[in-house]
């Protein structure tokens, strides 16, 4: 890792006087694009780092965008002075109560992670492995029949929410409502339309509590359930988790479990569908898959607007940062680090020392990131072996601020003979 010119430290800069211009002084220094083509903003966060790493942007309410690995590896690392009880997100969701394990910070937080952590861990996952496939197998062939098939109407937004109505454990019918609610509320979120926003969100709580009771009453083992953990974590007094606290855990996890996985996805398609040889190479060689999958994620992380709030003034990056200031953490920037990674916008298999932070970093690492694996891993194995040969057949639109990746993709696939 090369050397970063961080100044690090509260209350004042280390080693060269800190930036402390005021907000009104400094005015808004960047601005996210709301509407970008696809690998756009790279190009965007390339400059930045080279001419300003820690920008202030008036956007959204005024925040700091740390782009550089180095910068947002401290501050992600940092829970004693960089919080996310105060605000999480860029733009800040104004919300009527905090929502687990998110919006909490340890050791509150530690709770939650204890309760779901064990439950994603890679043996227990991997007993969905034939439901995610199926879903992938039946998804490929819808679109193998569609005569406009889309990458992510189509296959990624259905796929991501087949996965975790399994993962639950949820019965048919209501994997097919999670799947329904679940990609309208995507887009919703997408198109920032408050309404249906709100709409989706009760009835995805709705649907939290009802697989709540539904679980608890089947009496599932607590090693290898979601519900079944954080009930057992709601009857221990040694910690604050409540039912209603464990039904908004299983509610947020609902909705982490389609947008990231989504856009990660949908840009994994992209991606191939522009490179017929990479493409050729993964049919051949089924094995790379894994390493690909590694480099997707370095290339194409989707997480840009998860946020720190600091508690007290400090100084990154050689600027002050005042109490109460937001820090957007812009992980598709940091995984394109020259100072990390050579040869940063190229696509390296097998790429040495790949320490992506495609699922964060710190206490509030994605918890999910097996799994998010091993659905990336089902997804591409069966578009591969079930065509032999897919491409873009219009342009990509892309999601706006609130993820990196796209909202729809436009394909043409030819069968495998």
């Amino acid at each position: 890792m090369g050397g970063c010119p961080f100044g690090y430290g509260a209350g004042g800069a280390t080693g060269a006087e800190a930036d402390a211009r005021t907000r009104e002084e400094r005015g808004s220094e960047w601005a996210p694009a709301l509407e970008e083509e696809f690998g756009s903003a790279h190009a965007d966060y390339a400059k930045l780092r080279a001419e300003n790493p820690f920008p202030w942007s008036e956007e959204f309410g005024g925040f700091w965008a740390a782009t550089t690995y180095d910068d947002i590896v401290r501050v992600a690392q940092d829970d004693e002075l960089f919080v996310t009880s105060v605000q999480n997100v860029v733009p800040h969701v104004p919300r009527s109560s905090r929502r687990p394990p998110l919006h909490f910070d340890p050791p509150e937080h530690t709770a939650y992670r204890d309760a779901i952590d064990p439950v994603l861990r890679r043996s227990v996952v991997r007993e969905h492995e034939t439901a995610f496939r199926a879903s992938a197998v039946e998804l490929v062939d819808g679109l193998l029949r569609s005569s406009a098939p889309d990458a992510v109407r189509d296959y990624a937004a259905p796929y991501v929410m087949d996965c975790f109505a399994a993962f639950l454990s949820v019965p048919a019918a209501l994997t097919r409502r999670i799947r329904e609610v679940g990609v309208r509320y995507a887009f919703a979120i997408q198109d920032m339309d408050d309404a249906i926003i709100a709409e989706c969100s009760a009835e995805l709580y709705a649907i939290a509590e009802g697989v709540y009771d539904d679980r608890i009453a089947q009496r599932p083992d607590p090693r290898r359930d979601l519900v079944a953990s954080l009930d057992a974590a709601a009857q221990d007094p040694a910690n604050h988790i409540t039912r209603k606290t464990a039904v908004a855990t299983v509610r947020q996890m609902i909705v982490a479990g389609m947008g990231a996985p989504q856009a990660a996805l949908g840009s994994c398609l992209v991606h191939l569908a522009q490179d017929q040889d990479l493409q050729r190479h993964l049919r051949r060689h089924p094995d790379d898959l894994p390493a690909a999958i590694e480099e997707f994620l370095r290339l194409h992380a989707p997480y840009r607007v998860f946020a720190r709030t600091a508690l007290r003034d400090t100084t990154v990056h050689g600027r002050l940062v005042r109490e109460g200031e937001p820090i957007a953490l812009l992980f598709p920037s940091a995984n394109r680090d020259q100072d990390v990674f050579d040869d940063p916008d190229e696509f390296v298999l097998r790429r040495p020392g790949n320490s992506h932070l495609a699922f964060g970093r710190g206490a509030h690492r994605c918890p999910a990131a097996t799994m998010g694996r091993l659905e990336l891993l089902l997804a591409l194995q069966t578009i591969l072996e079930r065509t032999e040969r897919f491409e873009l057949a219009g342009e990509v639109t892309m999601m706006n601020w609130l993820e990196y990746g796209p909202r729809s993709a436009p394909l043409t696939l030819r069968a495998a003979r």
